[in-house]
């Protein structure tokens, strides 16, 4: 089969189609069974070194074995946190252009009410690929977190184009029953039940109605059993699925099986903070995922880290649990996956899928101590929660794996969730294009840089369906700036973007640009940086070890150039160097130590 040819006959017929219906479509004399299926699976706040595949000791054989028939991208970037990710991977956009400049958790006050600050999947400016698939004859099915409105303004993913839908809207919720992970203070309903001392309860969605959520069913289970039933249920009727799995593993609060989580405790028990960086930093290199002759990044001068040797012998054991639960729920997740995959081959469908797989942003280092921890939720979860270490992992206990452990599980790369350093962007991604098609890179990992908005862009592709560009129905849409790199895995073209191609990123008022292999980045005061920009070429120093700024000067100075009219064109709100998204201005933390 000429599948080029037949691909390059889709896009024609559908870019016709598209002219004259103001959105997209596909070519109808294409049997529908001739279409790729697209399996779409996303981990949370897994870090670049965490997976077997990327220098961990968790157990992801199914990864593996992914990672070895499709394509391993060693140099992906996400945003450093989950809701911005989701949008940017549904639409293609850049966040400002789909109400996403804003994390839910923490808005910057006086962006609040400007265009693209809303913190939610707007309506106006966006179509999500959900929608065009489903107008294109796809079968469209989401379970897991959603996140992109539906509790604090929004829709659910009943309303952005899935046919059937089972989910929280929320950041995260208890693994094992309907805990919620976040308090909502502005919640009366949820404020009532925190004084009553109870847990609040996360509230879960089935086509957008609320359902109850069965209790003592694993998170990971709930997800994957939901889909499952949802493509059986309907697989009768021939037509392809896109069938998008959001995993809440391994999310805070961190929760696993028992037994999958006792293997893991010595190895970081032995390691420690320092030891574990150093250990994934050479398997690493090791695997080809970083250059050999990368330089080990130096975070002993960073202010929110500790050393292990300063923990009591409890500390170390609650630090190493809390690490190797972090494991345990990625062994899990990659079980699960596995569990789909054989359905899939049981049913005569996976050589007909394109199966991708990635985070959304790096490990999350937030705690409930130390700088970045906040003292209502320290003391909620001191109140309603098991401070036993042997209950780390089950339903009665909240862990965070905190700052030192998210330093060190990145390996080769600085800083961890919530942050621009590559250790806060760079995540794992797989794609295994679909048999029927083949890939040119098959089983080789590259350094070739893809971003998160490239992958919606990649999906149609793949389905033979044209973006409608700036004009769906009757809303006026936002131009995606991602790309797609299939001509890249079919071994069309050499590279994935151009220099030309950048990608711009600004989020919390901190901001970079990627172009090539180099990274212009600036970071304020607020979150640890010193407020200038700085630039790095981030294939040959992942680490961002050592800037360039005074050895390019010009480069660095075009760059910031580009970033600057782009923030200007979108109306970027400018950020207060002293605010920090965990603690406000200085003078609203100073308060709240006085109420203290």
């Amino acid at each position: 089969m000429n599948y080029k040819r037949i691909l390059l006959n889709w896009l024609v017929m559908a870019l016709v189609a598209a002219t004259l219906l103001g959105q997209t479509a596909v070519a109808a004399d294409i049997p529908q069974q001739k279409r790729p299926n697209i399996l779409l699976l996303v981990g949370d706040d897994i870090s670049f070194g965490d997976l077997g595949i990327s220098g961990g000791i968790t157990h992801t054989p199914v990864l593996d074995r992914l990672a070895n028939e499709g394509v391993m991208f060693t140099r992906f970037h996400a945003s450093p946190v989950c809701s911005v990710s989701r949008g940017m991977l549904l639409t293609g956009n850049d966040p400002v252009d789909i109400g996403l400049a804003a994390f839910d958790y923490a808005v910057y006050p006086p962006a609040k009410g400007e265009p693209g600050y809303e913190s939610y999947l707007t309506r106006a400016t966006t179509v999500t690929i959900a929608e065009l698939l489903r107008d294109a004859g796809y079968r469209t099915y989401m379970t897991g977190k959603w996140h992109l409105g539906g509790a604090h303004g929004g829709q659910g993913p009943h309303g952005w184009g899935f046919d059937h839908s089972y989910s929280i809207y929320t950041g995260g919720a208890n693994h094992w029953n309907s805990g919620v992970f976040h308090v909502d203070t502005h919640n009366p309903e949820v404020m009532a039940q925190v004084k009553a001392g109870k847990i609040p309860q996360e509230p879960y969605f089935e086509d957008g109605k609320r359902v109850d959520r069965p209790q003592g069913i694993y998170s990971d289970d709930l997800w994957t059993g939901k889909l499952l039933q949802y493509l059986e249920q309907e697989r009768e009727t021939g037509k392809p699925f896109f069938a998008y799995v959001a995993y809440t593993t391994a999310h805070a609060p961190l929760q696993a099986p028992d037994f999958l989580i006792d293997k893991y405790v010595d190895h970081y028990l032995k390691l420690g903070f320092a030891g574990l960086k150093q250990a994934r930093f050479e398997a690493q290199k090791r695997l080809g995922l970083i250059p050999p002759d990368a330089v080990f990044p130096d975070t002993t001068k960073n202010q929110l880290l500790r050393s292990w040797e300063e923990l009591s012998d409890q500390e170390k054991y609650v630090e190493a649990r809390s690490m190797a639960t972090y494991s345990a729920m990625m062994e899990s997740q990659d079980y699960h996956i596995g569990m789909l995959l054989n359905y899939l081959r049981e049913t005569g469908e996976l050589d007909n899928t394109l199966i991708i797989y990635l985070a959304d942003n790096g490990p999350e280092g937030l705690g409930l101590t130390g700088e970045l921890s906040n003292a209502g939720a320290t003391r909620w979860v001191l109140s309603n929660f098991s401070q036993d270490p042997a209950d780390i992992g089950r339903g009665n206990a909240f862990a965070f794996i905190g700052a030192d452990m998210a330093n060190a599980s990145t390996g080769g790369l600085q800083w961890w969730k919530w942050f621009i350093g590559e250790g806060g962007v760079r995540v794992p991604l797989v794609i295994v294009p679909p048999k029927t098609a083949g890939s040119a890179l098959a089983g080789e990992k590259t350094g070739a840089y893809a971003n998160i908005r490239d992958i919606p862009m990649t999906i149609l592709d793949y389905a033979g369906v044209v973006h409608p560009g700036t004009q769906y129905g009757e809303r006026a849409l936002r131009s995606p700036t991602g790309v797609s790199i299939l001509p890249f895995l079919q071994g069309d073209s050499r590279v994935t973007r151009s220099e030309e191609q950048w990608i711009a990123f600004e989020l919390f008022g901190n901001g970079y640009i990627v172009s090539g292999d180099y990274k212009a980045m600036r970071v304020r005061p607020g979150m640890y940086g010193d407020g200038q920009w700085h630039l790095y070429n981030i294939m040959q120093d992942p680490g961002e070890t050592r800037p360039l700024d005074e050895e390019q000067p010009e480069r660095l100075a075009s760059m910031v150039d580009t970033w600057q009219k782009w923030a200007a064109d979108k109306g970027i709100v400018e950020v207060r160097d002293d605010w920090s998204p965990w603690h406000g201005f200085p003078e609203d933390r100073a308060k709240q130590q006085a109420v203290q």
